[in-house]
């Protein structure tokens, strides 16, 4: 990568771990974010650029994307940030990619494709964990049965969370559950159906989310029902249930305030995610009773996001890339979680 590219969110956990990672490999990305007692001790570190300012201060941020080719936009919650960030972009002609999770702001993004080609931008939301290895996967499920009118996937082994991933979930945590039903997005309750999944190497108990697939899964494959599962600790799956009954409350100013102090900075150490393995699962099956399964297996979650959220910038800089909205099997196809060095599929 010889252009330039902008890391905003860079002192978080993740914007940190990818700014880490691509200073290691050479590059020469521009860190930004609202803080500088937090950017600007980091880009010293790393021998490198830094500019500070909110997504609120236009000029600043239109200044800094005219420097650059395009965003890896790590600053969270999503659902509050992505919008500014994006619409700079489309204004500047800079690429946009995120590493959200966030089902509301994916569909937010495939409502600005028409925009995004106009402005000759690629716009790919979700270029991390969620939802580069699910979503690959449910392409090549795709392949294997173009019939397929359902799709299902789970995933296990995330390991621990971080302060940013923690405050999405807080966020979200009086919203309920949401599967893709007939082509249209459905709110169901929390925790709405929990099914065994032989991960292969073992089998447990999952329970429905709505992860960024139920979503992005769609623009990939055109399957109209799908439904993502994952798995849970017990006192978190009760957590869960108890939501649907004080999901009002949650979503107060008061609970919501206080709940977000309760957060801890960081997230899990560098041992944890050396030493940490994810598991994902994948099904599809059609109207004639035609079923396939495959499995992935790929590193920590954040490890994925840090190692696929450059793997894509590299193939932008190298001009590989679609303008409009994206999702990265879409764009890449399915095999390109294979290119992440740790990653391997199975067929059943």
């Amino acid at each position: 990568m010889s252009k330039t590219f902008l890391i905003y969110g860079a002192s978080g956990y993740t914007g940190e771990l990818i700014a880490r990672e691509a200073a290691r490999r050479g590059l020469k990305p521009i860190l930004s974010g609202r803080s500088q007692s937090k950017i600007e001790p980091l880009a010293k570190e790393l021998n490198l650029t830094y500019r500070t300012f909110s997504l609120e201060d236009k000029k600043s941020l239109e200044y800094t994307l005219k420097e650059v080719d395009f965003v890896i936009h790590c600053a969270g919650p999503f659902s509050l940030t992505s919008e500014p960030m994006v619409e700079a972009c489309l204004r500047t002609g800079v690429h946009y990619t995120d590493i959200t999770g966030e089902i509301s702001v994916f569909e937010a993004m495939a409502r600005r494709d028409e925009a995004a080609k106009k402005a000759g931008i690629m716009i790919m939301p979700g270029v991390g964990f969620d939802v580069v290895p699910s979503d690959c996967l449910a392409l090549h499920l795709k392949n294997q049965l173009p019939s397929a009118t359902k799709l299902t996937l789970a995933f296990c082994g995330l390991g621990g969370i971080s302060h940013g991933t923690r405050a999405t979930m807080t966020m979200n945590a009086g919203n309920g559950g949401a599967i893709r039903r007939n082509g249209e997005i459905t709110k169901v309750p929390a925790a709405h159906k929990t099914r065994a999944i032989d991960f292969g190497e073992f089998t447990k108990t999952a329970v429905t989310i709505p992860w960024g697939d139920v979503s992005t899964a769609y623009y990939s494959t055109g399957i109209p029902n799908i439904e993502v599962y994952t798995v849970l600790p017990e006192a978190n799956l009760k957590m869960l249930k108890l939501s649907r009954y004080l999901g009002w409350l949650l979503k107060t100013k008061p609970v919501q305030n206080y709940l977000q102090k309760q957060i801890p900075e960081g997230g899990p150490s560098a041992e944890s995610r050396a030493k940490g393995v994810t598991y994902l699962w994948g099904e599809v099956s059609d109207d004639k009773g035609n079923r396939i399964e495959a499995r992935l297996v790929c590193p920590e979650g954040y490890t994925t996001t840090v190692l696929t959220a450059l793997e894509i910038g590299e193939k932008i800089v190298d001009g590989n890339l679609r303008a409009g909205f994206q999702t990265p099997a879409k764009c890449y196809g399915g095999d390109l979680i294979l290119e992440i060095e740790g990653t391997n599929r199975s067929e059943k």
